[in-house]
């Protein structure tokens, strides 16, 4: 069955935010291409880092079962129709484009010798070459490879996730005899799209270490050893023994051929840039001129935090100049769209039990990166609300009403806050708990096989509980963000402020709620495309508009409203009792697994 989620529209959307004046001098401008879960989408930056315009096309999806696919032809097709009219309601020439940067999900792709697309689906149609990254079919790959405890392992917070690329390389090869011996290349996606557009089979130190294990602080390492700028590419982080004793050995054969020969920091200029085929192709073109800079991509989340880590006010910002103070690794980026991933960066590696990382470079050159992040966040709240029997009566009343659904639901609360008498919003949800692990447990408890779990359930099917099951859902992501900031504090880092990006944080309410529950203040970017800028930003440091990438996040950059935690004491002493609770409902989780194992036995 083929679906599209809820974030991407039956058609493509798009905003155009500025448009020049028709005999205007020639502007530099850097164009951001990002693929998500549901959607490819364009944006079009200035030197000042503000949004010309932006354009979104949908791709297809395949759900079956844990299986999640996609077709790596149909999303370049999505990207060439949201470049193409991005350009045009922006008014922006192609010529005027001078960088290009990719982001996307962390999705696994297989191509032939030729390029052309490797089944990596049961269903063996040719179409569906990419394993989406919440594809939870290598659960079992995953299990395996941790019982070997091989010392890569620590670099991913002590085990590997199956949303990660080797159990999913694993399960290829059990599975599908006839791929895996196709297949000439494995990438990561965003990596696929840098080498579809340049030819260039460079991967990235953000791809590469966050999901296939390589060591990015090896590499540099043996770059120092070498002494010479000749070595800088070649991947010497690979750890041949890993993927030996995971099954895996022959991705070690032709130097890690197909798995990645040469890795560089992002932003990295690759080959000769846009390729004639990529910039004018006959079906898929991008409407660019060939030989425009294009960096070395980033996963999409990660993208988010170069296009927001940096977003404070300016006051602050000199502060931290004037005082020598490395502000940037007491903040935590908050990239919240179908999922969120929570990232905090340090100068030392900081090994945290069941959270993602230490990766070297993997985000922001020359720090430790350390990742954090829930499976389902847009999406779990999608499906509370979706498949409630009240849903599709109040999407009509939105429709009609001109709001988002979601909005919808932030009025009924406020209304339901006010007939009731409730002291404050929050406490609407006094007698619902929700544990959000719908999809497994990303961090800090590591757990795929946690399940999710609602407390408080009556027969009362109208709006107004709908919205009390909305609002729950909402406070429950929240403290599983308070749960993931509280165990890095706990192991080292010192985060005190938040920056929040992606499709969630336009929701003032979600918002609010993580600030009151975390107890830190929220930082909200000028450009709530972040991800887009992220992605525009590798562009401009390929470009050699800017001399390193952190100069070019603290250049593009900019912070928008600052949302600050409630003063009222009894708010915080609500959030405390009720984040009691969030975390014994896994306890509780664990006690009745046992009870069934043992009951099974």
């Amino acid at each position: 069955m083929i679906t599209t989620t809820a974030t991407a529209t039956a058609t493509a959307t798009a905003v155009a935010i500025a448009a020049a004046a028709p005999s205007r001098p020639s502007r530099s401008v850097f164009l951001g291409v990002d693929v998500g879960t549901g959607s490819a989408r364009a944006g079009l930056f200035d030197k000042g880092g503000k949004l010309l315009g932006s354009a979104s096309s949908p791709i297809q999806i395949w759900k079956e079962g844990d299986c999640v696919e996609q077709s790596s032809t149909d999303i370049w097709l999505a990207i060439c129709t949201a470049v193409k009219r991005a350009l045009s309601l922006a008014d922006v020439a192609g010529e005027e484009v001078i960088g290009l940067g990719f982001a996307a999900t962390c999705s696994l792709v297989a191509v032939d010798s030729e390029g052309q697309p490797v089944s990596v689906s049961l269903s063996g149609d040719t179409r569906r070459n990419v394993i989406v990254w919440m594809d939870h079919r290598a659960v079992k790959q995953a299990e395996k490879i941790n019982s070997l405890n091989s010392p890569v392992l620590q670099y991913c917070g002590g085990s590997i996730s199956p949303e990660m690329q080797p159990p999913k390389l694993l399960w290829v090869k059990g599975n599908l005899q006839e791929s895996w011996s196709m297949t000439w290349r494995w990438m990561d996606l965003s990596d696929w799209l840098s080498y579809r557009a340049t030819g260039d089979d460079t991967r990235s130190m953000c791809t590469t270490v966050c999901k296939w294990t390589y060591l990015g602080h090896a590499h540099m390492q043996h770059i120092d050893e070498k002494s010479s700028r000749d070595m800088e590419m070649e991947a010497c982080g690979w750890d041949d023994d890993f993927w030996e004793e995971i099954g895996l050995h022959d991705l070690v054969e032709g130097h890690h051929s197909k798995i990645g020969r040469s890795v560089a920091f992002p932003g990295h200029a690759l080959g000769c840039g846009l390729t004639p085929d990529a910039a004018k192709a006959r079906y898929f073109e991008l409407g660019l001129v060939s030989g425009i800079p294009v960096g070395t991509s980033l996963i999409d989340a990660h993208a988010g935090g170069i296009g927001v880590m940096e977003s404070v006010p300016e006051s602050e910002a000199k502060e931290i100049i004037e005082s020598d103070d490395d502000g940037i690794c007491r903040r935590m980026v908050l990239v919240c769209g179908t999922s969120t991933c929570h990232m905090a960066i340090s100068k030392t590696k900081l090994f945290i039990p069941g959270v993602w990382g230490p990766f070297w470079s993997a985000m922001v050159p020359e720090y430790w990166l350390t990742e954090g992040g829930q499976s389902a966040t847009g999406a779990l709240l999608d499906y509370i609300v979706d498949n409630h029997v009240a849903s599709s009566h109040l999407a009509n009343r939105a429709a009609s009403q001109n709001i988002s659904l979601f909005q919808m639901l932030n009025d009924l609360l406020a209304q339901l806050m006010r007939d009731t008498g409730a002291p404050f919003i929050a406490a609407l949800t006094s007698d619902l708990h929700v544990l959000p692990d719908f999809h497994g447990n990303r961090s800090p408890i590591a757990d795929p096989n946690a399940k999710g779990m609602i407390c408080g359930l009556n027969l009362d099917t109208s709006e107004r509980q709908l919205a009390l099951q909305y609002f729950a859902t909402v406070q429950g992501l929240a403290y599983g963000t308070r749960h993931i900031i509280d165990h890095c504090n706990n192991h080292g880092h010192k985060i005190d402020t938040l920056l929040a990006s992606g499709g969630l944080s336009k929701n003032l309410l979600f918002i609010q709620e993580h600030a009151d529950i975390v107890g830190c203040r929220i930082i909200l970017p000028r450009e709530s495309e972040s991800v887009l800028l992220g992605a525009a930003i590798v562009g401009a440091v390929a470009a050699k508009k800017y001399s390193s990438l952190r100069g070019a996040m603290k250049a593009l950059n900019a912070a928008g409203q600052v949302i600050y935690p409630s003063e009222d004491p009894k708010v915080k002493k609500y959030h405390d009792a009720k984040y009691r609770i969030f975390r014994q409902l896994y306890e509780q989780q664990l006690t009745y697994r046992s009870i069934m194992a043992e009951a099974l036995c």
